[in-house]
């Protein structure tokens, strides 16, 4: 079952993803592997879900997946609302909710510019956390510094599309976690 769902999430996250791996070096790319890393951890885990549900790793992992939940939910909206998505943008492979016309600032987006990445971040974690092992924890520390690079490539992309509006925000929040990193 761990490996029938694995292989049925890596068959739709390449079809996501197929543009940008075609693309080394863009965000996608690096989001790419970390949704990769991500499902194997969730694969791997799924066997320890509901065991010890009052324990402190379960109830680690229920609170990192709400926080999960609640970025990218306030992520995705907002986005949507206010980021004026247009499909004719075209400077790098995007999904469509990405390709946003006007640079969001508020809601969420005023503490952390990633907000989608935060919410893998805390994904990935959370599936760690459900079934803690030393290789799960050097898978989520790899997912996570692919997390880190797709930011990075997407801030760079961002500083490219938005100019000089993106500097200023990136110097009044963080990049993953509120009021942190």
């Amino acid at each position: 079952m761990q490996i029938m769902i694995f292989l049925i999430g890596t068959l739709g996250l390449s079809w996501v993803s197929y543009q940008s791996l075609r693309q080394p070096g863009t965000h996608g790319f690096y989001r790419y592997f970390a949704w990769e890393l991500i499902l194997l951890l969730f694969a791997l885990n799924m066997h320890a879900w509901y065991q010890a549900p009052d324990g402190l790793y379960q109830t680690t992992a229920t609170g990192l997946l709400l926080v999960s939940l609640f970025l990218v939910l306030a992520g995705a909206i907002q986005l949507r609302l206010f980021g004026k998505p247009n499909p004719q943008r075209n400077d790098v492979p995007m999904v469509h909710f990405e390709k946003t016309t006007v640079l969001v600032k508020t809601g969420i987006y005023r503490y952390i510019r990633h907000p989608l990445y935060g919410s893998l971040f805390f994904l990935c974690w959370a599936f760690f956390f459900k079934g803690p092992s030393f290789g799960g924890s050097v898978i989520a520390i790899v997912a996570s510094v692919f997390l880190m690079l797709a930011a990075r490539k997407e801030e760079a992309e961002c500083i490219r599309f938005f100019g000089k509006p993106y500097c200023d925000y990136m110097k009044c929040s963080k990049r993953l976690v509120p009021f942190i990193w």
